[in-house]
């Protein structure tokens, strides 16, 4: 199924409400149902979070009191940096959290980090990340990829580029895009790993040339005039995954109830949030707080709207600006998502060998719960586990072979 042409006929539409448990199918009833009761095993979760604007469904779901509705109380937890997030998730200090993808997937295989089995619950963004490149390099003539590999190949200097963690989200787009540019990530340049709301203060003293993060810091460096805007990650990957609701295996086994309340709430967070203008205006403007992302909510809107502006002077509507729910589309935890990043981590050598895709994204993606959220909070489901997409090198990944995929980039560690 092409996302291109995802619509509501492509959906199967789900019993809402949690009293109509009993329509869910009972394979999906059971993995959602403990003791003979559907109620929340555990009413207080903490769900951390980093300070980005795809933290909002997280936020909102408390604010706006959705996570009552399933008879759980969601307390977000502000973290300092992605390792912290994953620390927390392992030790048990979190119950879940507003994670990178890849983060979840790379824990679960013991790469960069702790090995502990782990589960992606919902995916809970797409789209809204961007590469920055700093003022300096747009003084030397690289604006976009083209012109950023020609500065690179003369080998003036050696040029550093930050992403977020290295299985994250953005390690990975800011990689395909270097990659699709001709520039190799770990040869040509040097690549540094920084906590997204740390970024902007690192370009501002010359840390880094490039970063790949997500909002509002690409824009906060063009409203702070340190850098432009060369890429979108919607441009790289249109309605790309982004962030999951991520936790242990261990807490979806001991709280599978509570595990559906936490999704089922932040479903319906992400479908308000993306109902109306003005709900999106409310949210930036609440997660603009201290307590939450701690900038000024005019950053956080514009590009939660799709009113882009890249610091050259050019501005444009995105479409395909950031999404949370997007009749659905967005939260459903595809199996061919999670095996992208697979297949990603083992093009860069984090992973040494091909590991079994299907089966690693079967484990982690917990479709299951998933559905019985969704039934709950009467969000409609897909037909198939899988889709497929052209990124932007005009590669096209749909999961069917993903060892093939993972070794036909001319481009690799």
């Amino acid at each position: 199924m092409d996302d291109k042409n995802f619509s509501r006929r492509d959906f199967i539409a789900g019993a809402a409400g949690l009293g109509l448990m009993t329509m869910v199918p009972p394979g999906i009833r059971s993995a959602a149902w403990a003791a003979g009761s559907d109620a929340p095993e555990k009413k207080e979760v903490r769900i951390g979070f980093i300070p980005l604007t795809d933290c909002a469904s997280v936020v909102m779901a408390a604010v706006q009191k959705f996570d009552e509705k399933y008879g759980i109380k969601i307390i977000p937890s502000k973290e300092a940096s992605w390792a912290s997030v994953r620390d927390k998730l392992v030790n048990g200090e979190l119950d879940a959290a507003h994670v990178l993808y890849g983060l979840v997937y790379g824990v679960h295989l013991g790469i960069g980090g702790p090995k502990k089995d782990m589960a992606a619950l919902m995916t809970l963004n797409n789209n809204g990340q961007a590469i920055t490149l700093s003022n300096q390099l747009k003084d030397k003539g690289a604006v976009d990829g083209a012109s950023l590999a020609k500065l690179v190949a003369k080998k003036e200097r050696e040029y550093t580029f930050a992403q977020t963690f290295p299985t994250g989200t953005h390690a990975m787009w800011l990689y395909y895009w270097l990659a699709a540019h001709g520039i190799n990530p770990f040869k040509d340049v040097k690549n540094i790993t920084v906590p997204p709301p740390q970024m902007v203060a690192n370009m501002r003293v010359g840390n880094m040339d490039g970063f790949c993060v997500g909002e509002p810091w690409n824009n906060r460096a063009i409203v702070d005039n340190i850098g432009f805007t060369a890429v979108t990650t919607q441009d790289i990957w249109t309605d790309h995954p982004e962030k999951v609701l991520g936790t242990t295996a261990d807490f979806v086994a001991k709280h599978p109830n509570t595990a559906r309340a936490m999704t089922a709430a932040i479903i319906e967070a992400g479908r308000w949030i993306d109902a109306s203008l003005a709900n999106k205006q409310k949210t930036a403007d609440t997660i603009a707080g201290k307590a939450y992302v701690n900038t000024d909510s005019d950053v956080i809107v514009a590009r939660m709207l799709g009113r882009y502006t890249n610091g050259l002077g050019k501005t444009w509507d995105d479409k395909n600006a950031m999404k949370f729910y997007n009749d659905g589309a967005v939260n459903f935890p595809y199996l061919s998502d999670g095996m992208w990043f697979l297949t990603q981590h083992k093009r860069w050598n984090l992973l040494k060998d091909h590991p079994d895709y299907a089966a690693v994204a079967k484990a982690v993606n917990r479709i299951d719960i998933y559905k019985a959220a969704a039934t709950a909070a009467g969000a409609p489901l897909p037909k198939s586990d899988m889709r497929s997409h052209k990124l932007i090198d005009g590669v096209v990944w749909d999961g069917k072979d993903p060892k093939k995929y993972a070794e036909s980039f001319k481009v690799h560690a």
